[in-house]
């Protein structure tokens, strides 16, 4: 499996998808009445899909899953490109912080990060912090998923990068407190060719599965911290 897909829970996914595709550079592959994909390009064979699909009402609990955009020598111009494609400033409770919280235009709280050495090289998205009640466990059930390895980053953090080094980190952080509703994001992974259906090895290392499929071509799940992520279909 391999980690594809960034997934909004959006009211209007042609607004929402649009700004993050301008926000990251990243290229619109489907546009349409209920769901918006943009391709962010990483490195010669590593990509993430930006993917937003519609839904009545979002949740309103806590996220569990944001992006930290790549700031750095320039954290002040990047904040006001955002600002004039929509965003604006939020507080959530940061405080005398050095990186800068914006909300997308649905609300979603994001932050623009200052200069930090583990974070050059990530490209738009630095860090993809998902919060976690066992860093070092959460850590490796995603390393196993995704064939992400660990890297360096935030202290109190269990981190994860794509292993040719390009793309954001994925930075397993203690939770603030336990998971109270649905994330309005996730993360997609995808199957190869030729994989057998993964749910049995899931849940022996702590997933659970969500539900009944049905004809969908996905399985959906919760990490072993509740997190929800689905499983694509191999191409």
């Amino acid at each position: 499996m391999r980690l594809e897909n960034i997934v909004w829970d959006a009211r209007d996914p042609h607004r929402l998808g649009r700004f993050w595709a301008a926000a990251l550079g990243a290229e619109p592959i489907t546009d349409e009445p209920d769901a918006f994909e943009a391709r962010m390009t990483l490195g010669e064979d590593a990509f993430l899909d930006l993917c937003f699909q519609r839904v009545a009402v979002p949740s309103t609990a806590p996220a569990r899953l944001h992006p930290d955009l790549q700031g750095g020598a320039e954290q002040r111009q990047v904040v006001e490109r955002l600002l004039g494609l929509g965003a604006a400033h939020t507080d959530v409770g940061q405080g005398d912080v050095p990186w800068v919280v914006l909300a997308d235009p649905e609300g979603n709280a994001f932050c623009v990060m200052e200069e930090r050495a583990v974070y050059r090289g990530t490209g738009p998205i630095a860090a993809l912090p998902l919060d976690s009640a066992d860093p070092d466990r959460d850590a490796e059930f995603w390393a196993a998923i995704t064939g992400w390895v660990p890297g360096e980053g935030m202290p109190g953090a269990a981190t994860l990068r794509h292993p040719s080094g390009v793309g954001p980190l994925l930075e397993l952080c203690p939770e603030p407190e336990p998971k109270r509703g649905k994330n309005r994001l996730h993360l997609d992974v995808r199957r190869e060719a030729g994989e057998d259906d993964p749910t049995e090895r899931l849940v022996a290392m702590g997933a659970s599965p969500i539900g009944d499929p049905g004809e969908l071509p996905w399985l959906l799940f919760l990490d072993p911290s509740g997190n929800e992520f689905c499983v694509l279909a191999a191409p």
